[in-house]
């Protein structure tokens, strides 16, 4: 009997490859917009935005990447949820270019560089917001009638999309701040130590909140995390958040310059982890599960050869611009 590729599976694990490489990588450019009234005009600003220029927009890559899988490998789930969420991912999106152009305009207009700050910090933070919204919202289950949206304009606005939202806004704020603490020296670094320290407790408090709260949501996500016997599985999650929530202060405390990154990330992928215990195998709670989404196997078929090519070659180049701009920024650039 020939052996069979479960297509629907594989591409779910690509989108939510691709979705977690987007959080992790333009998580930090994004946090460090967020911080930027916590950084003093001038150089440590600019060595800020030194520390993300080669990168920043690479970044965005994956989020390409994963709406675009979405719309085509799962276009009823893509239909669904963007029906659903018309309001903040065009929030999103507005916010992204917002927050680019500031990017490239404090630069070429010193004169109103102060604007641009702003700008900048208030696209990021929008930025964030919506995406933590539209994931609380997408967690709490979109309602659904003959295969299509049948719930109202704001279902998507609600007390548990809200503490998402402003909790993703305190996590990439985190990693930003851990991000600066590698990429930078002197003031800028020993500033960063301190607001990762004051936002890595925040960010904790934010999980342990989001975590009790989520499987009180639906009886479906209880039995995932406490049913016997996969609660013995399930119960490394918290037990891995804490040994990195220790291993991070021990870092900062220490003043090591990755390990208060790594561990940041750390929290990001059991937070990411949790939330695929919580929703597999549906995507779209509390209805479409990945196989009712798919697309027909042909076209799953035909796109997998170009996505075995293209995602490892995005991962090289990635790759190979983070390794080329390595090291510490100044003010000026890199040294």
């Amino acid at each position: 009997m020939p052996f069979a590729f479960d297509l629907p599976a594989i591409f779910a694990f690509v989108i939510a490859f691709a979705i977690f490489a987007y959080v992790v990588m333009d998580g930090f450019d994004l946090g460090i917009g967020i911080l930027f009234p916590a950084l003093p005009p001038g150089r440590e600003r600019d060595s800020a935005m030194n520390s993300i220029a080669p990168v920043w927009d690479g970044n965005e890559t994956w989020l390409v990447l994963g709406g675009g899988g979405l719309l085509a490998a799962f276009p009823l789930a893509y239909g669904v949820i963007f029906s659903a969420l018309y309001a903040p991912i065009i929030a999103m999106l507005l916010a992204l270019v917002f927050r680019g152009v500031a990017f490239e305009f404090r630069w070429r207009d010193p004169g109103h560089r102060a604007i641009w700050d702003m700008a900048f910090n208030v696209g990021s933070t929008v930025a964030t917001l919506a995406q933590g919204i539209t994931l609380g919202a997408l967690l709490q289950g979109i309602v659904i009638r003959d295969r299509g949206y049948a719930g109202g304009w704001f279902d998507w606005l609600t007390p548990f999309s809200l503490l998402v939202g402003v909790s993703l806004v305190c996590g990439y704020a985190l990693l930003g701040a851990t991000w600066l603490i590698m990429k930078s020296e002197g003031p800028l670094q020993e500033r960063c130590y301190r607001l990762a320290f004051r936002l890595g407790i925040v960010v904790i408090l934010a999980m342990a909140a989001v975590s009790a709260w989520t499987p009180f949501l639906r009886d479906a996500y209880w039995l995932r995390w406490f049913a016997w016997p996969q609660v013995l599985f399930t119960a490394q999650v918290p037990l891995l958040v804490v040994i990195a929530s220790a291993t991070f202060f021990l870092g900062l405390q220490r003043q090591h310059h990755y390990i208060p990154l790594l561990m940041a990330l750390a929290l990001f992928t059991l937070g990411l982890a949790g939330l695929g215990i919580s929703l597999y195998p549906y995507v779209v709670p509390p209805a479409i599960s990945i196989w009712d989404a798919a697309a027909p196997d042909v076209s799953l078929k035909f796109m997998l050869p170009g996505v075995l090519v293209m995602v490892p070659i995005i991962l090289a180049y990635t790759g190979y611009s983070y390794w080329v701009f390595r090291g510490k920024t100044g003010h000026e650039g890199y040294h």
